[in-house]
């Protein structure tokens, strides 16, 4: 009995491992598991939380309300696209330069409600061209300097919930990674280790590995190098992390924020950690005559440091985001706007 207890255990297993390879992976739908292993930065943002936050709703009304760039309206309104109400979240990833290429690939992922047989035909009257790659089809959008010339940039409507956007060799690859399953983003040895600094149900978050962006690091250096202001003392700091951990999140009208830098250098910690102290005193004395209450809320943000990070983290009240939000209206309307 016990024998055949275990034949039947063996052959159960034997038969859900093999399942997948049987069936063939079932393609991937969120855009988190479309980030490529190797990404250097990544980030997401969740409309869906923003939509209830005075500041996130003013700033979709700018989404809505494209006037400027009237070809811009025109094709939400042929592809009855409405931001604000159709994308639910945003997923992005960047690889930097490599193999003598002047700009790296980047990836954008939108989740939420779309038809894609409207966004295909106004991307098409736009003037981009079908292409097709192994993981499916795709536009190859045109380039902003020529219109009857292709640039780097693509997008696949891939289907009623997800749409991939980016560099021509981003969307190709993520159309792959979404018909074999996913990438092993969240499970790698690189960036995606890091998402457990992530806080469950953060409203946006980004993982930037510096190191991977030596450019950056060298404008952060000589930026810090050439003035004793705390600021930039700061950002030549920041240049010599290994890693950036940003995120936000929602609290009724409030926002919760926060910023972590990691370095194995002791010196560099207790340095990024003075110049954040600094910056906040220095915030303090700027607003204190113009908003004390600024004072208040400034004094409630915490500076953080232990054997491997110096995080910032505080919370800006309803109040605080219903004023930069109505700051941000009368700044639209103002004739300067104009």
């Amino acid at each position: 009995m016990r024998k055949r207890l275990a034949f039947l255990a063996l052959a159960l297993t034997v038969s859900l491992l093999a399942t997948p390879t049987l069936l063939g992976a079932r393609p991937a739908e969120d855009g988190l598991s479309l980030v490529p292993a190797d990404a250097a930065a990544a980030g997401m943002v969740r409309f869906s939380d923003l939509r209830t936050n005075p500041l996130g709703s003013r700033l979709f009304r700018d989404f809505d309300g494209i006037t400027v760039d009237g070809d811009a309206a025109r094709f939400l309104e042929e592809s009855h696209l409405r931001v604000s109400q159709d994308v639910d979240t945003l997923v992005f990833a960047a690889l930097p330069a490599r193999n003598g290429m002047k700009d790296g690939d980047v990836l954008v992922v939108f989740e939420g409600r779309f038809e894609p047989e409207k966004l295909s035909a106004a991307t098409a009257a736009r003037g981009a061209v079908p292409r097709t790659a192994t993981g499916g089809a795709y536009f190859l959008l045109p380039s902003k300097k020529d219109s009857a010339e292709p640039g780097r940039g693509a997008v696949a409507f891939v289907s009623s919930r997800l749409v991939i956007a980016g560099t021509e060799p981003a969307v190709v690859r993520a159309l792959e990674d979404r018909m074999a399953g996913g990438t092993s983003f969240l499970s790698s040895q690189g960036l995606g280790r890091h998402y457990t600094r992530i806080e469950s149900g953060a409203s946006a978050f980004a993982l930037i590995d510096v190191t991977r962006f030596p450019k950056a690091k060298r404008q952060g250096s000589e930026t810090g190098g050439n003035s004793s202001d705390a600021g930039r003392v700061l950002v030549g700091a920041m240049s010599n992390v290994s890693l950036l951990a940003l995120q936000v999140s929602t609290k009724g009208d409030a926002l919760k924020l926060s910023a972590q830098g990691l370095s194995a250098d002791a010196e560099t910690r207790e340095l990024i950690e003075d110049s954040l102290r600094g910056v906040l005193a220095a915030w303090r004395l700027a607003v204190q005559d113009k908003n004390p209450d600024a004072v208040s809320v400034l004094r409630k943000f915490k500076v953080s440091r232990d054997d491997e990070s110096v995080t910032i983290s505080g919370t800006l009240p309803g109040a605080v985001v219903r004023t930069l939000a109505d700051q941000m209206d009368k700044k639209q309307r103002s004739p300067e706007a104009h």
